[in-house]
């Protein structure tokens, strides 16, 4: 199978965790010898490398905050009908010009509810040219408290959907776990693997050697757990050991500012070669979002995960306990968090055994692509 035509969409309103996830598949699947065009919904220059992919950039939207209730435009603006109808008409148009045999629409719908506006009349367009959909959904979802809700989900999922590619592993979170209606989907889901990057190969000695090394993933909601790290430092026993802040491209520059690095401590915005620093480091300080957790996972660095969380926010929290119970990490609640509390958990973490081998598919991005690529022969078929 070769040359066939996939189009991906994909929709950041906040971090940079899905675009991660997007672009590592989009990688894989050119590797199967698949065409692929990214159209990309978030801010431009979000994406990571796309490995020669086409990328159709829509005019941007993000949230205005980590409430996530409110969509602006890339000037701030709330998004009106207008700027409704420009996303919709660009949408469409990228999706007659790309003609895909397969549609990957990552989250919807179970999540990305707002962009119903664009995604429902998208659908409708797959559905009219005989293209296959597949919705590629991470492990854990914001559960769904609504039956109403629950009912949309799957009536879309009915109508519109041949697959739900879960990027994920049963043997560590059940899709059902946080979805409550997985079982009148079941005959759709499929089980990709956790999307994450092959192991680093690097040298022992280098950056990150023996260090604490504490990340905000893209920072945006990362400015407290780099200050407590700061304030708990001197209540470590790694006090003496160098310290490694990577903020994030995302942390507002206020709080950018605010971090007064002490001797030891060194504070960077980004580290291209993240994953060599992390396999080389003491422990790992970190929030719990997906790709983060990749990172823990195939460096096999000693960690400790502060997921965070609001009201509705739940994922990471809940991807901390799981691998907590395991024996992977230690945790700290964010909303416990405290310099001494910190302090104790990097404490735990320095004395505990090395993680092994995790016992769960990390091979999803090749995981996905196969199964784009069976979607794609069953449809020639």
């Amino acid at each position: 199978m070769s040359g066939g035509a996939v189009m991906v969409y994909v929709q950041h309103l906040l971090g940079i965790g899905h675009q991660m996830r997007a672009a590592a598949i989009i990688r894989a699947m050119q590797a199967h010898g698949l065409a692929v065009t990214c159209v990309s919904g978030g801010e431009p220059g979000g994406m990571p490398d796309l490995g020669g992919a086409r990328l159709v950039q829509l005019p941007p939207i993000r949230a205005a905050d980590a409430s996530f209730r409110r969509l602006v435009d890339a000037d701030g603006r709330e998004i009106d009908e207008v700027g409704r109808e420009r996303r919709r008409a660009a949408l469409l148009a990228a999706f007659v010009e790309t003609r895909p045999e397969v549609l990957l629409i990552e989250t919807f719908p179970f999540g990305r509810w707002q962009f119903r506006f664009e995604l429902l009349p998208l659908l409708q367009a797959a559905r009219e040219s005989g293209a296959w959909v597949a919705s590629s959904v991470r492990d854990i979802l914001v559960e769904k408290k609504k039956p109403e809700r629950l009912d949309a989900i799957v009536a879309i999922l009915r109508r519109s959907f041949d697959a739900v590619l879960v990027h994920g592993d049963a043997r560590l979170v059940p899709f059902g776990t946080t979805f409550a209606a997985a079982d009148r989907i079941a005959d759709l889901i499929r089980y990709t693997g956790y999307v994450a990057p092959a192991p680093p190969d690097c040298a022992p000695n280098g950056p990150g050697a023996g260090e604490v090394v504490v990340a905000a993933g893209g920072g945006a909601v990362g400015g407290a757990l780099l200050r407590m790290a700061l304030a708990a430092r001197p209540l470590t026993r790694m006090a003496d050991a160098p310290w490694r802040l990577i903020t994030g491209p995302n942390l507002p520059a206020a709080e950018r500012r605010a971090l007064v690095a002490p001797a030891g401590v060194t504070i960077e915005t980004l580290r291209h070669d993240y994953r060599d620093v992390l396999s080389r480091a003491a422990i790992s300080v970190s929030q719990a979002g997906y790709n983060t957790v990749m990172d823990i996972l195939i460096t096999g660095v000693r960690a400790v995960l502060v997921p965070f969380s609001t009201s509705t926010e739940t994922e990471q929290t809940l991807r901390a306990r799981l691998l907590a119970e395991r024996g992977c990490v230690r945790t700290v609640s964010e909303a416990g968090l405290s310099a001494p509390v910190l302090a104790t958990a990097i404490d735990g973490a320095a004395v505990m055994p090395p993680p092994g081998p995790p016992a769960f598919d990390l091979d999803g991005a090749n995981g996905t692509a196969r199964i784009v690529a069976e979607l794609m022969a069953c449809r020639r078929a």
